[in-house]
């Protein structure tokens, strides 16, 4: 029988406290790893609670950790952080993400620049770190999306970080497989998380005559998929783009 074990190996997963992330970290820690949930802890307090609450379900082997990925300093801080607890970090899941939607004539340049400053520029301070800080032999997964490939309607600032984020990806992989680090990115259809399910109900159900597979992906889908390319069953994956989307992105 095949199976992943993650027994000592310390995983940090930005955006831990919900969707995808959650079901990441608590998958991860399934498989046995040590988890670093990351949360930006925003003034109303929105995120502190599901990532304590992630992490509280896991117990003693996980740490809520707070940093704003867009702020390259408290990123080195939150990799000191898991450290200081677990050991060497040897899994980064980049998974912080934001969303400001309008067409290109509506969109304003703040909400432009707060898409690319989280979704690409906060990738780039994690991968920046983990470049230094990360075990021989880790595993880098970065977030994509499919709206990075299909371009989708009113949303140039989402779609260029997404797509910034894979091209990121390759670069990384040659860089750092001198270390035998694998980097990869998992580009997701639209899942039923929070963000998924603020898309308006009419724009959901034409979206879904174009999915072969006649649905929206769940979020067990997309971190089991994580959790295989950060096993060793991937040992020799890297600078990959998975997409998984029900078919929707061939």
């Amino acid at each position: 029988m095949i199976s992943i074990d993650l027994e000592g190996k310390t995983a940090l997963v930005t955006g831990g406290g919900r969707g995808i992330g959650a079901e990441t970290a608590l998958l991860l820690a399934e498989a046995g790893a040590n988890v670093a949930v990351n949360y930006f802890d925003d003034p109303d307090g929105r995120n502190r609670g599901p990532a304590e609450e992630t992490a509280a379900k896991i117990g003693g082997k996980a740490l809520a950790v707070s940093a704003d990925v867009r702020d390259f300093g408290a990123v080195e801080a939150m990799f000191d952080a898991a450290a200081a607890r677990f050991g060497a970090v040897d899994v980064v899941v980049n998974n912080a993400a934001i969303t400001r939607d309008h067409s290109i004539k509506k969109m304003t340049p703040e909400e432009w620049q707060a898409v690319i400053d989280t979704n690409l520029t906060g990738v780039f301070n994690v991968c920046r770190i983990a470049a230094e800080k990360i075990a021989d032999g880790g595993r880098i997964v970065n977030l994509s999306s499919i709206s990075g490939f299909t371009g989708f309607f009113g949303q140039a600032n989402y779609a260029a970080s997404k797509a910034g984020v894979s091209g990121l990806t390759k670069v990384l992989a040659r860089e750092l497989a001198r270390r035998a680090v694998t980097v990869n990115a998992v580009a997701p259809g639209v899942v039923l998380t929070e963000m998924g399910k603020s898309i308006p109900e009419e724009i959901r159900r034409n979206m879904i005559t174009s999915i072969p597979l006649g649905r929206f992906g769940e979020p067990a889908e997309i971190s089991g998929v994580i959790l295989f390319l950060v096993s060793d069953l991937a040992s020799y994956i890297t600078g990959q783009t998975i997409h998984v989307n029900g078919g929707w992105y061939l």
